[in-house]
């Protein structure tokens, strides 16, 4: 189904004495000759009404007042067009296919390397879904283009004025469809858009002028195989590019019309795209309607660029001449929009537009050739100036009157062109043989064993296939092909094929680069903060920068903003040497720097504040307050805030927000993150003698009620974790005394283990080790209830859970990890294989996921436990199994003690007594006992010598 004759067309009377009456009858015969044939059924003819609708939408586009330049996006022939009309008109204002609020940004283009591309950025979305954000639209400009050429002229000839007139950006996220995330689909032919040069423009939105493709896939198909080429941009090249490139201005306008409409019929009637296009024609005609009416400009003195397929549009509202009412263009949203310019490069348009890969690279190449060919002078704008003059204005005159007057009569240019096969141009052999050698040399550069014979085949080839495919000489795309049957061969031996090898052999993938002034605040000051650095940091290669902050303490300061651009942007910086923690900062620290290269984020990080401090505190805010911020993404915030920011009012505001998301929150899902995150705070204000935040205070105090109230549910909740109950358990104990402190009353903890009854076995482990930690548990008591457990033969198969429980309790209870891997030892040697097995890499990834910190205790206990070597193994018994083997004998009564102590006991008996009777015990005594033996051998020789006692007697009592 085609978009035929959907308008009314010009009347007969018009149609057969217009200048292209005599077209429309040989087309007209031609389709009465196809019907004739058997091909067209009964009624209207509709190839008869597509080939007469297309000559009267050209003719009709040739009769407007408002003279109308068609142009294909990209394509040197609209460049060279347009550099020739625009100095022999000379018009005063210029209308230009691009979005309205994108044109305080065409200045900025004076101190850009192109290509670069103009952007509309939202970092929010505002009105539109939130899944869309972020919002952007992009615009590349490339010097082979006719709207760069307009814009040159306009800023670079006083007097000129340019007015974009289509749609807003905002406006082309209002248009689109809103059925599939509203998001367009990804480009024809984009190929693999994960390369680096193919990325610069993201997921933006792009908008070009002049899209001309065939919509119907199968006439595209059936153009490539009859044209005998690969892809849509080398028919383009071959059957429109190069016949227009020396075609006067009147054939290519009429041309590009005839295409335009062609296009435009042929295509499904009524769909989305359609509409779309439609409403930014009605658009566009408005806007203008609106600037002729308000400044009163003679539309003579007016150009009207736009795609060859608007060119022969017939919306309701087309022409100066319309009676139709205005069109209704609806007010942008409330969404804040910022407007900037990123750099651009020809695999990323290629990408955008789905263009053939070298299509653009080609096509600059070609604008190069062509330029020195016809002798065209280009416009080009003064670099380092806003607006300065174009090349081919110095040392001119401002600007020539436009040569008006009445306007030339319309002669049929089409017929000529069309019946006429364009002249064929000779072979340009230096070119070709310049081109073999270089790719020769290019690809043994690259690690290709490739030879003078090879450049010899590949011009042979080139010539051979450009014969087969009735061209008159090769062109780049047989070159390609050549390059890539003669050398590449089987294999590629590094990065490069030879396919790119001839891209960048034909002009390269340029890379554009947006000037100083034309960046956003944000990035002007990054670059002027890291200018003690040393080296220039606009080039598109990876900075090594070095920094010895001890020797060198004025580079601090751009240390810490390498470490905030790294928070923001990783690609823009990244450490290879050097750490940023709590209460750590590296000596020295090494930089890979690449502002150059990563342009585009630096520009779009500018959208959102003016210093990277601004869009760091920005972003911590948002991450906090968003409604599905957690206590836990609080207190990360809090921690980047402190390392980054240096804390202050920012930490203390974020920390107060972590409080409240604690107290709201009704699950222990972020319990382990909360517990790492606070601790590590706490350890930082305690190391760092920093007085202790107000905010961190009520979280301790607000967590211990918090997670005592929730302790009892979460024991028996299905969704909650063991890891997740460890580690409230872990707050409860380890936040402990420092709750009491500010005011807490333990009887909570108690009620909360007591009231606790879980049923699952790991957490009735955590809930045994919570009782020891407590002491209502003995540690003998707790091991007795495991060694019943591995003596059960019901529970066996269950006791890998029970040794996970006790593996967790490691979070709040350190003490008791002998223990575990005395429980760890005996689950080893003593479950059936049919258990051990299995469990074993279960437990080996909950040591590496869940509990990494603990392993090291782990380890440090089994080594102090087991034997260091072999050999000891063999005679090694544990000493929880020695325990067992020998337990404690009764212990015989023995003889009474005596000694001072002992004799006052005994001389009065009455508080032991008590004592005993209160224990429970009987309080008998043994009877006296005689002098320990070997005494009377002392006293003897004490007595025959008393000098020594009474010298000893007298020092002590003097």
């Amino acid at each position: 189904m085609t978009d035929t004759a959907s308008r009314t067309p010009l009347s007969a009377a018009g149609a057969d004495t217009g200048p292209f009456a005599a077209l429309r009858e040989q087309l007209l015969g031609a389709a009465a000759a196809f019907a004739a044939d058997g091909t067209a059924g009964s009624g209207p003819d509709p190839v008869a009404d597509i080939l007469t609708g297309m000559v009267d939408d050209v003719d009709r586009a040739l009769r407007e007042d408002l003279e109308i330049f068609p142009v294909c996006h990209h394509s040197p022939a609209s460049a060279l067009a347009m550099a020739r009309r625009l100095r022999e008109k000379r018009p005063k204002v210029v209308y230009l296919e691009l979005c309205e609020d994108l044109q305080p940004l065409l200045p900025e283009l004076a101190t850009c390397k192109l290509p670069v591309a103009l952007q509309a950025y939202a970092t929010e979305a505002g009105d539109f879904p939130a899944s869309w954000a972020p919002l952007s639209v992009v615009a590349p400009v490339t010097e082979a283009s006719a709207e760069y050429q307009a814009i040159a002229y306009a800023l670079g000839t006083p007097g000129v004025e340019i007015v974009a007139v289509d749609r807003s950006a905002d406006h082309v996220f209002q248009w689109l469809p809103k059925g599939d995330g509203g998001r367009p689909a990804a480009p024809r032919d984009a190929g693999d858009a994960a390369d680096e040069e193919k990325g610069l423009h993201g997921d933006s939105v792009g908008v070009g002028m002049g899209d001309l493709r065939p919509g119907f896939a199968e006439l595209e198909e059936h153009l490539l195989h009859h044209g005998k080429v690969r892809h849509w941009s080398e028919w383009w090249d071959q059957y429109v590019e190069q016949p227009l490139a020396g075609a006067d201005y009147a054939t290519y306008r009429q041309v590009m019309v005839l295409i335009g409409s062609l296009f435009r019929r042929l295509r499904p009637a009524r769909g989305a795209d359609h509409d779309r296009n439609e409403d930014r024609e009605r658009h566009m005609w408005t806007r203008m309607r609106e600037h002729l009416a308000a400044t009163g400009t003679d539309p003579a003195d007016c150009l009207y660029i736009c795609g060859a397929s608007h060119a022969a549009s017939r919306v309701e509202q087309f022409g100066l001449a319309s009676t139709a009412e205005p069109f209704a263009i609806t007010p942008r949203t409330g969404t804040a929009w910022n407007y900037g310019l990123i750099p651009s490069s020809h695999s990323s348009i290629e990408a955008q537009f789905g263009l053939a890969q070298g299509a653009v690279s080609i096509a600059a190449a070609g604008w190069e050739k062509a330029l020195r060919t016809h002798g065209v002078e280009p416009f080009r704008l003064a670099k380092g100036k806003g607006k300065g003059r174009s090349g081919a204005g110095r040392g001119r005159k401002a600007a020539h009157p436009p040569t008006a007057g009445a306007a030339a009569p319309v002669e049929d240019r089409l017929g000529g062109f069309l019946a006429t096969p364009p002249q064929p141009l000779g072979l340009d052999e230096d070119e070709l043989l310049g081109w073999c050698v270089d790719i020769v040399h290019l690809a043994r550069r690259n690690g290709y064993a490739a030879s003078t014979a090879d450049a010899i085949a590949v011009y042979e080839t080139s010539v051979l296939l450009a014969s087969m495919r009735g061209r008159a000489r090769p062109t780049p795309y047989d070159f390609e092909d050549a390059a890539v049957t003669c050398i590449e061969k089987d294999s590629v031996p590094g990065r490069r094929d030879v396919r790119r090898l001839c891209e960048i052999l034909l002009g390269g993938d340029r890379i554009g680069t947006v000037g100083y002034t034309a960046l956003p605040p944000l990035a002007r000051d990054v670059l002027d903060r890291l200018e003690p650095l040393g080296f220039d940091l606009t080039a598109r290669t990876v900075r090594r920068a070095i920094l010895d902050l001890g020797t060198d303490p004025e580079l601090l300061p751009c240390s810490d903003l390498l470490w905030v651009l790294h928070r923001l942007a990783p690609e823009l910086a990244s450490p290879i040497l050097g750490a940023r923690r709590l209460g750590e900062r590296s000596v020295q620290e090494s930089w890979d720097i690449n502002l150059g290269r990563e342009q585009r984020a630096l520009v779009e990080l500018g959208y959102e504040g003016v210093t990277a401090e601004q869009v760091l505190e920005r972003r911590l805010r948002r991450a906090a307050w968003e409604p599905r911020a957690t206590a836990a993404t609080a207190l990360v915030a809090v921690e980047e805030a402190v390392v980054l920011l240096g804390g202050g009012r920012l930490a203390d505001d974020i920390g107060v927000r972590a409080v409240e998301l604690l107290a709201a929150e009704r699950t222990v899902d972020d319990a382990p993150k909360v517990l790492r995150q606070v601790r590590r705070l706490l350890a930082h204000y305690r190391a760092t003698g920093t007085p202790m935040p107000r905010w961190c205070e009520e979280f301790v105090a607000t967590g211990y009620a918090h997670y005592c109230t929730l302790l009892p549910t979460a024991f028996k909740d299905d969704a909650a974790g063991t890891r997740q109950i460890a580690a409230m358990l872990g707050f409860l104990f380890g936040m402990e005394s420092f709750a009491l402190s500010l005011g807490c009353d333990r009887t909570q903890l108690d009620l909360a283990v007591r009231q606790s009854h879980p049923e699952r076995p790991d957490r009735t482990a955590l809930l045994w080790a919570a009782h020891a930690h407590l002491g209502l548990v003995t540690r003998d008591e707790l091991r007795e209830r495991c060694d019943a457990l591995l003596d059960n033969p019901l529970v066996v198969p269950a006791f890998p859970r029970w040794t996970t429980g006790f593996l967790h309790a490691l979070e709040f209870t350190p003490a008791l990890t002998p223990f575990v891997v005395e429980l760890l030892s005996k689950a080893f040697g003593r479950l059936p294989d049919s258990v051990l097995l299995p469990w074993l890499p279960v437990l080996i990834t909950t040591l590496r996921e869940e509990a990494a910190e603990l392993v090291p205790l782990l380890t440090r206990e089994a080594g102090r436990v087991f034997p260091a070597t072999l050999p000891g193994v063999d005679g090694w018994t544990p000493p929880w199994s020695a325990r067992q083997a020998a337990p404690a004998e009764p212990a015989a009564p023995s003889a009474a003690v005596s000694g001072p102590v002992a004799d006052l006991l005994a001389g009065h008996p009455g508080t032991t007594d008590a004592l005993a009777a209160l224990l429970g015990l009987d309080p008998a005594w043994p009877a006296p006992a005689g002098p320990p033996p070997g005494d009377s051998a002392a006293r003897d020789l004490l007595a025959r010598h008393p000098e020594t006692a009474e010298a000893l007697a007298h020092l002590l009592t003097a």
